[in-house]
């Protein structure tokens, strides 16, 4: 039985300073072609060290206020990810709670 792989790539463009200014990824399996980011948060596991690696970016030009609506989203994301992986419920519930006091002091809620 032959293995089957899906690919992801990203693309960044970097200025004179080596500071982003295009962010892109393809993932042909979802249909998505060089599709256009301004920010990007990659997370991945090195289970040898029992650690976390990231690659955090973002453009130059990405406005402020649609940064703290990229983080909030990410966390209630993030929350819902950590239910569906550790079916921990209280915990989730208590992480969705720092994410409505997240918005609420960046006033992200209307």
């Amino acid at each position: 039985m032959s293995k089957i792989k899906s690919e992801i790539k990203l693309n960044i463009e970097l200025d004179e300073n080596r500071v982003p200014e295009k962010l892109s990824f393809t993932a042909k399996d979802g249909g998505v072609e060089n599709q256009e980011s301004k920010a990007m948060m990659l997370s991945v596991w090195d289970a040898d060290k029992q650690e976390s690696l990231r690659i955090d970016l973002w453009t130059k030009d990405m406005p402020v206020d649609q940064m703290k609506v990229f983080f909030h989203q990410t966390l209630v994301s993030m929350s819902d990810t950590y239910q569906r992986a550790t079916q921990d419920e209280k915990m989730a519930l208590t992480m969705k709670d720092f994410c409505d006091y997240f918005a609420e002091k960046l006033e992200l809620k209307k």
